[in-house]
């Protein structure tokens, strides 16, 4: 056994945090845990799952249930396409494997949404099995660990720290607590920036540390200029209803609710962009009132400037149609649609925060 092996999993013991997953690690449960986890902190995390497992508390009843509570469900935590797997794969297990999570690493990754990371995850901790994870964490505090001057996020490095992971796994004898400690060991000790040497159990085998390489380990990519788009919506209201419509499950954010707009095209204004839009995706011709607000949000890859319009429609509203699902419903009712972020921005600057959900109230 590595001689960091023992400090590091007695630290865990002592130090680790009561998570809602780990105090009931079911195989169910990991599995949720680590689909939201992805790219999402811990913070944010717990109380979306502790809501998530108890509307939807086995793979069973999240097969049985419709994508829109399952999105309604998810509603805020961002990266939908991660639900939408999660459902699939629900369904999948419900279909051929009578409701039972999968006990190894190929059954578990044939599912949806489930790639080589969270088989192994879900594998070390829900059945204890000795297949090392490589994080975010786990990478910084192996770079660390190895001096690794390499970056971590290339396949050959995540290779290469899986293989020197493995023997110590091996040796552990208790792999779920020894993958938990490492992810554990990079979010609280061996941070980004500012890490918490002095306190680290690895301290004594630490490359970086003896070589003073702390703050430029790992070695990180250059900074990618994020792009920023302007987008114009139309809220359309007719008779106390708001027009609101579906997008399709293979686009970003695919079957969350929205005010039917896009993106401007060169040198349009918000205002025409609107109507082009409304007209192109819904064959419904609208008058603009007034300017209603602009928001910006921040997605993972994109920033936007949205404007939303107050809109009326002219002619007949029911001779709006289009290729995905619409709805014309009451502003009261608007709750009961799963909407995403930059949407609940809009309601937010109209003074209109959306009510409890119906069935929550």
């Amino acid at each position: 056994m590595p001689d960091w092996v023992r400090p590091l999993l007695g630290w865990y013991h002592q130090h680790r945090r009561c998570l809602p997953w780990r105090e009931h690690p079911t195989p169910y449960r990991i599995w949720v845990s680590e689909i939201m986890l992805q790219q999402t902190q811990v913070a944010t995390v717990q109380p979306y799952f502790e809501r998530f497992v108890a509307r939807f508390p086995t793979p069973a009843a999240l097969a049985a249930a419709d994508l829109h509570d399952v999105l309604k469900a998810w509603e805020g935590l961002g990266y939908y396409s991660r639900a939408r797997h999660l459902h699939r794969a629900a369904k999948a297990l419900a279909a051929t494997h009578a409701g039972r999570m999968p006990t190894d690493l190929d059954g578990l990754r044939a599912l949806p949404g489930i790639g080589p990371y969270t088989a192994a995850a879900i594998a070390s901790i829900a059945y204890n099995l000795p297949h090392p994870v490589v994080d975010g964490n786990v990478a910084r505090v192996g770079a660390r660990l190895w001096c690794i001057a390499t970056d971590t996020r290339t396949p050959r490095v995540q290779r290469d720290l899986e293989q020197r992971l493995q023997e110590a796994i091996d040796s552990s004898g208790d792999p779920a607590a020894f993958n938990q400690a490492l992810m554990e060991l990079g979010a609280l000790v061996c941070r980004p920036r500012d890490p918490l040497c002095a306190t680290c159990p690895l301290r004594t085998a630490c490359g970086a540390l003896a070589t003073g390489r702390t703050a430029e380990l790992p070695v990180r990519r250059p900074t990618v200029r994020v792009p920023h788009y302007r987008v114009a919506v139309g809220i359309i209201e007719d008779q106390g209803r708001v027009l609101i419509a579906r997008r399709r499950e293979e686009q970003m954010l695919g079957g969350l609710w929205e005010f039917p707009g896009g993106k401007l095209e060169p040198g349009e204004k918000p205002v025409e962009t609107v109507l082009r839009e409304v007209r192109e995706e819904l064959n419904l011709a609208v008058r603009v009132v007034s300017r209603a607000c602009t928001i910006r949000h921040a997605y993972s890859h994109f920033r936007i400037t949205l404007t939303a319009f107050h809109c009326v429609p002219e002619g007949d509203p029911a001779s709006a149609h289009c290729d995905r699902p619409m709805a014309w419903v009451p502003w009261d009712r608007l709750a009961d649609y799963p909407f995403p972020k930059a949407n609940h921005k809009i309601f937010a600057a109209l003074g209109r925060a959306l009510p409890a959900r119906a069935s929550e109230r």
